[in-house]
C-alpha cells in the first residue's frame, strides 16, 4: 500500500515556524506525499517572503483571510492524494507518522480517522494527555486533534470542514461528521505529533463561549446527539453517582484531611517538575 498523502498546511503569518513544519514532513519515512500550503491572507512581510520562496518547490495557494476551515478546504480541494493530513504551520510530526497511519489503513481499510498520541512543545512541554477515543464520550469532549489522517473521498462526502465554525472547533465538527458517516477511529499508541503552545492560544475560552460552541455542534449534528441521548444520560448519571460518593467520602474528617494533603503535594510536585525538569 503506497497511496499519495497530501499534507495541507494553512499559514497565517507563521513564516518563522513553517520551515520546521515542512522539515518534519520531508523527514518522513513514508515517501509518497505532497505538500500544499494555503496562505490564509498573511500580511506579515517576513511570512510573505518565505511563502514566495516555497512556491518554487511546493504548491502554495493564496487566499484572502478566511480562517482555518476555509483554508483547509481550499488546500484539500487542490490535493491529489487519496489521504489527507492537515498540519498547522507551527506544528510538527514524527518521522514515522505517515508510515504508521498508512499501515493502519492497510490492516483495517474500514477506518475513517487515524491519529496518534501527542506532546506539547514551545512555551509548555510534556505529554498531551488526551483521553482515548470512545463513543459517545466524543459527543461531549473532543479527543482528536486536527492533524489526523483521513480519506479525501470522506471529506468530500461530508461537505468538508464547516466554514460556519469561525476559527474554533471546525476540526471537532468535522470528526463528528465523519463519525456520523460510520467511520471507525484508531489511535496509534505512539507520540507522533507535536503541538506548539505559544504565549497566546486560541484554545482559551470563556464558559459562555464553550456553551455557545457546544450548542452549535448540537445544531450541526442534532440527529447524532438525539440518537445517543440515552448513552449521554447514562454517562451523566455515572458522573453524578461518583460525585455523590466522593462527597460522602470526604465528610469523614480523616479522609478529607488526607485528600487535602494529597492535592497539596501533587500541586507542589507539579511546580517542582516544571521548575527543574522544564516539563
Amino acid at each position: 500500500m503506497n497511496p499519495l498523502v497530501s499534507i495541507v498546511i494553512p499559514c497565517y503569518n507563521y513564516g518563522r515556524y513553517i520551515y520546521q513544519t515542512i522539515k518534519s514532513v520531508i523527514e518522513q519515512n513514508y515517501k509518497n506525499w505532497e505538500i500544499i500550503v494555503v496562505d490564509d491572507g498573511s500580511d506579515d512581510e517576513y511570512t510573505i517572503e518565505e511563502l514566495e520562496k516555497l512556491k518554487k518547490i511546493y504548491t502554495v495557494i493564496k487566499i484572502d483571510r478566511s480562517g482555518p476551515a476555509v483554508a483547509r478546504n481550499v488546500g484539500i480541494a487542490a490535493a491529489r492524494g487519496e489521504f489527507i493530513l492537515p498540519l498547522d504551520s507551527d506544528d510538527m510530526i514524527h518521522e514515522d507518522y505517515l508510515l504508521e497511519a498508512m499501515s493502519a489503513y492497510e490492516k483495517k481499510p474500514s477506518l475513517g480517522i487515524v491519529y496518534c498520541e501527542a506532546e506539547f512543545f514551545g512555551s509548555i512541554k510534556g505529554k498531551w494527555n488526551l483521553p482515548e477515543y470512545r463513543f459517545p464520550d466524543i459527543l461531549l469532549d473532543n479527543c482528536i486533534f486536527v492533524s489526523a489522517v483521513f480519506r479525501k473521498s470522506d471529506w468530500k462526502d461530508v461537505g468538508g470542514f464547516n466554514e460556519n465554525m469561525k476559527n474554533e472547533w471546525e476540526d471537532y465538527d468535522f470528526w463528528l461528521s465523519l463519525i456520523e458517516k460510520g467511520g471507525r477511529i484508531y489511535r496509534i499508541p505512539r507520540v507522533l505529533f507535536y503541538y506548539r503552545i505559544g504565549h497566546a492560544s486560541r484554545s482559551q475560552r470563556s464558559l459562555d463561549r464553550f456553551l455557545s460552541l457546544y450548542m452549535q455542534l448540537y445544531e450541526n449534528h442534532k440527529e447524532l446527539y438525539l440518537e445517543n441521548i440515552h448513552l449521554l444520560f447514562k454517562r451523566h448519571l455515572e458522573a453524578k453517582r461518583l460525585e455523590e460518593e466522593f462527597s460522602i467520602l470526604t465528610k469523614n474528617p480523616f479522609v478529607y484531611s488526607f485528600i487535602k494533603m494529597l492535592i497539596t503535594f501533587l500541586k507542589y510536585f507539579s511546580l517542582l517538575k516544571r521548575k527543574f525538569l522544564n516539563i
